[in-house]
């Protein structure tokens, strides 16, 4: 029951991009077509999911029992970049044309604050369930990253599709482009605040 409620919680109601509004430069950058959206989404997943896996036994394994604590944005980072580069490749060998969709983008998963921002939060979150308060444990932590990366998945798609849609409307000319992008994600982000009342 409680992997139940850290998934809708994070998918939903803590949605990274449009609750937290991390992750934005991607969300408005990538968003004009859904099927570029849907890759940058599996490429942000794969990332956030592996990243959250080895920056947590980076955490708990290295930084915690060194003391070194204050080295765990620099060590995150470092992974991520690393994480991130080996998506490239792989990306640029199996479908070259997301690779090129993709473009300049996809570099910019490595500076993406919502991947680091997940990182972060994992190893830093206290998580109530049935009145107990406990930080993640390895299992949970690879469960929220997931639910998070799905999340903005869900997000880039819905707003991808909105701006297809837009694209074909009778639009204001003072609101075409970046205006009426800005004003539909404002929307969406109404929209899923909506969801906070359900917890």
């Amino acid at each position: 029951m409680e992997y139940i409620l850290i998934i809708i919680s994070a998918v939903f109601v803590n949605n990274i991009l449009l609750a937290q509004f991390l992750g934005v430069c991607p969300f408005l950058g990538v968003s004009s077509k859904v099927s570029t959206s849907i890759g940058m989404s599996g490429a942000v997943m794969f990332v956030m999911a592996i990243a959250t896996l080895f920056t947590y036994l980076l955490q708990y394994y290295v930084l915690v029992p060194l003391h070194i604590e204050f080295m765990q944005t620099v060590g995150f980072i470092l992974v991520i970049a690393a994480l991130v580069q080996m998506v490239e490749i792989i990306l640029k060998k199996i479908s070259p044309a997301l690779y090129q969709a993709l473009g300049i983008f996809l570099p910019l998963i490595t500076t993406n604050c919502a991947v680091l921002g997940v990182a972060i939060l994992v190893v830093n979150k206290e998580f109530t369930f049935l009145g107990a308060s406990h930080y993640l444990n390895l299992a949970q932590s690879v469960v929220i990253a997931v639910a998070y990366a799905a999340g903005f998945g869900l997000a880039m798609t819905l707003f991808a599709g909105i701006r297809e849609q837009l694209d074909l409307a009778e639009t204001p000319k003072a609101f075409r482009g970046a205006p009426i992008a800005l004003i539909t994600a404002g929307i969406l982000a109404l929209a899923f605040m909506g969801f906070a009342g359900l917890v």
